[in-house]
């Protein structure tokens, strides 16, 4: 008798899965990956084209604004670092395709959080795939981009949108669930309607969660910056790869060392920002 157990078909079921996506959604996935080199390319050749020391200025005065005179010094010490190790064109490279990354994760995985927050069974079922995206190895995310978006920058984005989401989608649903219960009965006792109860006393409620979650996404797509580079996003990830490439122990070494000079400017940014907004609700 044989007991062989019949194998599961997975990777021939997502092997027809993505052609049959590639071949009914590549074009439009190509016309958007236009678009969007498009806009990539010229909002960092505009910066790059600025002299850098204008450049820090105009970045230390806006993080001023944002979060304080010591994150404004320490975000102006860094770039000037950066600068001096001759690094700055792939540093606004990086900074470009992080922002707008983060941009577009927050902008699908809030919404989303919010929604899952408000409907408990849509929540049992996100969570699952919450844990998948974050368990999954980031290198499997560049598969489905290459196909969709072709080599470069786009299928850089869309991979560390995918890796980086997560954390967004989780902690904004958890931050809007761990609302007081007394509060909530209390904006039920003064006839407040749902959408009511979600701007003026859950969301302000859950906005540190929320931010630490865009702190967690911004770093997550810090950490895609080496990887991304292996499908041409260039920027400091492509200085790193270029490094281990050629051997080059030193050039290695700066560049990774300018993504950690990075994430400690945005991961201070976004902590102070987020201990601002908490004080301003308190004070308020």
């Amino acid at each position: 008798m044989d007991w062989t157990i019949p194998r599961f078909p997975l990777a021939d079921l997502c092997d027809v899965a993505l052609d049959w996506l590639t071949s009914h959604f590549s074009g439009v996935t190509r016309g958007i990956s236009h678009a969007v080199s498009g806009w990539i390319e010229a909002a960092t050749g505009a910066l790059v084209a600025m002299p850098p020391w204008l450049l820090m200025i105009i970045a230390a005065l806006l993080v001023w604004w944002l979060a304080g005179r010591r994150v404004a010094i320490l975000t102006a010490a860094g770039f000037a670092f950066l600068w001096d190790l001759d690094l700055w064109e792939p540093t606004v490279e990086t900074v470009v395709l992080v922002l707008f990354s983060t941009f577009v994760a927050l902008l699908i995985g809030v919404p989303i959080g919010i929604f899952a927050a408000l409907r408990p069974r849509l929540w049992r079922g996100v969570s699952p795939f919450l844990d998948m995206m974050q368990t999954m190895p980031s290198f499997v995310y560049l598969i489905p981009a290459i196909p969709f978006f072709g080599l470069g920058a786009v299928s850089a984005c869309f991979a560390t949108i995918v890796f980086a989401m997560p954390p967004t989608i989780r902690l904004t649903a958890l931050g809007i669930l761990q609302t007081p219960e007394s509060l909530i009965e209390a904006a039920d006792a003064f006839g407040s309607s749902r959408w009511q109860k979600l701007v003026k006393v859950q969301l302000p409620l859950a906005i540190p969660t929320i931010m630490a979650g865009i702190n967690q996404t911004i770093m997550l797509a810090l950490s895609m910056v080496v990887i991304a580079a292996m499908i041409g996003a260039g920027g400091l990830g492509g200085e790193v790869w270029r490094a281990i490439q050629r051997l080059e122990a030193g050039a290695g070494f700066a560049a990774g060392f300018a993504i950690v000079v990075l994430a400690i400017i945005l991961d201070r940014v976004t902590q102070k920002i987020a201990k601002r907004l908490q004080a301003d609700r308190h004070a308020g």
